[in-house]
């Protein structure tokens, strides 16, 4: 594991559900990737696209439209159907 994913599993935790077809394609995923589970490829990819998004964002405000963009976002990962 590496540093990153230690720190992941160091933060506090709360729980979200996630469709089971969503977790079953992560869980395909995790033989070919560094991760243990699939809290942390979720945790990881949730952080990659949330800073992708705030670094594109030139306000404070996710009001509107960058609620929209993340809402996009994750629908093209596959996060929202």
């Amino acid at each position: 594991m590496s540093s990153e994913h230690a720190a992941l599993e160091r933060d506090e935790r709360e729980s979200i559900t996630l469709p089971s077809g969503l977790v079953s394609r992560i869980e395909a995923r995790l033989p070919r990737s560094d991760f243990d589970s699939a809290d942390e490829y979720v945790a990881f990819v949730m952080r990659e696209v949330l800073t992708s998004v705030e670094a594109e964002t030139e306000t404070d405000d996710y009001e509107g439209a960058a609620q929209e963009e993340v809402e996009a976002r994750l629908e093209s990962l596959g996060y929202l159907e």
